[in-house]
């Protein structure tokens, strides 16, 4: 494998879509698990793929067109939210079945046989470009530096956001930019694992990190290398046993968590 890196281009994409998307899934992951927005998150995943059909259908980049769709979708969540309407669940559950009619209507309205699209829903981080990294690579700069510029500001919104609003912290920006970030960080994955595949890799190594360390940074930095491991571990069992690569990473991610949630519960026993 180690060799077959050094010798393939693609396989150097791959490796660093993995380390990239894996800071994002540190970062971002954390805090979603923490504030228990994985509806939201899957939401917001799954509205994407209208915006890849749009793309195909008008002509310009899937990958555009999925940000687009995925942040209006994250804006309109939080405003709901911020309403505090009883109808949230419904109206996400709502977006997500939207999202996917949107796109399959718009892939099937193309004239001609219809393409292959099945990338943008399961990933495929061995097909990875150039433009694909720096695509990631941005997102990965606005995410990290938005996360250090406000992290204390995060750790009191993550604790007690109520609290936080007294104290004077703007929350409405806050919950609003963690969706926006939501939704970039889906754009970010859909290459490596896909729209449907992109919130267990955003949970998986954060709910394993909160398993292995308690504090806020540390989490997030467990997180981001256990991410990067389950990336390379999965890329690698994906190359070996020709499987899409995807599915591989995932499957990794959550058999990891679930033999970390036994020892941990085996360990509390004793």
């Amino acid at each position: 494998m180690l060799n077959a890196i050094l010798e393939y281009s693609f396989l150097q994409n791959a490796i660093l879509a993995g380390l990239l998307s894996s800071i994002i899934c540190g970062v971002i992951g954390v805090i979603i698990v923490e504030k228990k927005l994985l509806m939201m998150g899957g939401g917001i995943a799954h509205t994407a793929y209208g915006g890849v059909g749009l793309g195909y259908l008008l002509g310009f980049e899937p990958v555009l067109g999925a940000g687009a769709f995925s942040v209006a979708a994250a804006l309109l969540i939080g405003f709901i939210r911020r309403k505090n309407s009883g109808y949230t669940d419904v109206i996400i559950s709502l977006l997500w079945s939207l999202g996917m009619a949107l796109g399959i209507a718009f892939v099937g309205l193309m004239p001609g046989y219809p393409p292959d699209i099945n990338s943008y829903l399961f990933g495929n981080i061995l097909s990875v470009t150039k433009g694909d990294i720096y695509i990631i690579l941005s997102i990965t700069a606005v995410v990290l530096f938005s996360i250090m510029a406000f992290f204390n500001d995060w750790k009191a919104f993550l604790f007690d956001s109520r609290f936080s609003e007294i104290a004077g912290l703007k929350t409405n920006f806050l919950e609003y930019f963690l969706l926006v970030t939501v939704a970039l960080s889906v754009v970010a994955l859909i290459r490596v694992v896909g729209i449907i595949l992109a919130i267990a890799l955003l949970s998986a190594p954060a709910a394993c990190a909160g398993l292995l360390v308690k504090s806020l940074k540390n989490r997030m930095v467990v997180a981001s290398v256990l991410s990067f491991v389950f990336c390379f571990a999965g890329l690698s069992v994906s190359y070996y046993l020709s499987i899409p690569s995807g599915a591989a990473i995932v499957f990794v991610a959550v058999l990891t968590y679930f033999i970390l949630l036994a020892l941990n519960k085996i360990k509390g026993s004793n």
